[in-house]
């Protein structure tokens, strides 16, 4: 008879969760070099636990990165069921400034995973397109957003903002900014 892995316990599950959310926050606020046992300590496991599931600091960052990722696209589907598309793709706007803050103050990390032969930006650009065409197409189904625009320009769009608001303070300028970046998605919905 053959072993099939199993899926993971609901309380090991819990545990991964926790050490990717303590790792986004540590590397975000403390750099790449942070202890692995201080990650550890802040998700409430061990250090055998955090090993288990990532042997490496590179895989850390690379499943950190990409828990990120997966969070921010994967909020579409729940999004576009409780909203209308226009306001499910405000929300995601917002999901996706606070996602480019974490890549932004995991940058040294992510650097350092990339140097060591990791590639956590592999699958991004695909993930991203597709939340923002799958938006973009709810919104021009129902006649709230144009039809015309490219995912990717709305992608760019975003993360110049993100770029110019970076700092914890221009929150409130981001959301001016996002807000305009809609309306511009709306232009000519209603002639």
């Amino acid at each position: 008879m053959t072993a099939h892995p199993s899926p993971l316990r609901a309380d090991a599950r819990r545990n991964r969760e926790r050490i990717l959310e303590a790792a986004v926050r540590a590397f975000s606020e403390k750099g790449a070099d942070v202890p692995l046992d201080a990650i550890a300590k802040a998700a409430g496991v061990g250090s055998g636990t955090l090993y288990r599931h990532f042997p490496t600091r590179e895989a850390l960052v690379e499943a950190a990165y990409r828990n990120e990722l997966a969070r921010v696209c994967d909020s579409v589907t729940q999004l576009l069921a409780d909203f209308p598309p226009d306001r499910a793709m405000r929300l995601w706007m917002d999901k996706f400034i606070d996602y480019l803050a974490a890549k932004q103050g995991m940058a040294e990390a992510l650097r350092a995973a990339v140097a060591s032969g990791a590639d956590p930006f592999a699958e991004s650009l695909d993930r991203l397109t597709t939340a923002l065409s799958d938006l973009l197409h709810a919104g021009a189904e129902a006649g709230l957003l144009r039809a015309d625009i490219d995912p990717l320009d709305v992608g760019l769009s975003l993360s110049g903002v993100a770029l110019v608001t970076g700092a914890p303070d221009q929150r409130e300028r981001a959301g001016r900014l996002l807000d305009l970046l809609l309306d511009g998605l709306r232009y000519g919905t209603h002639r």
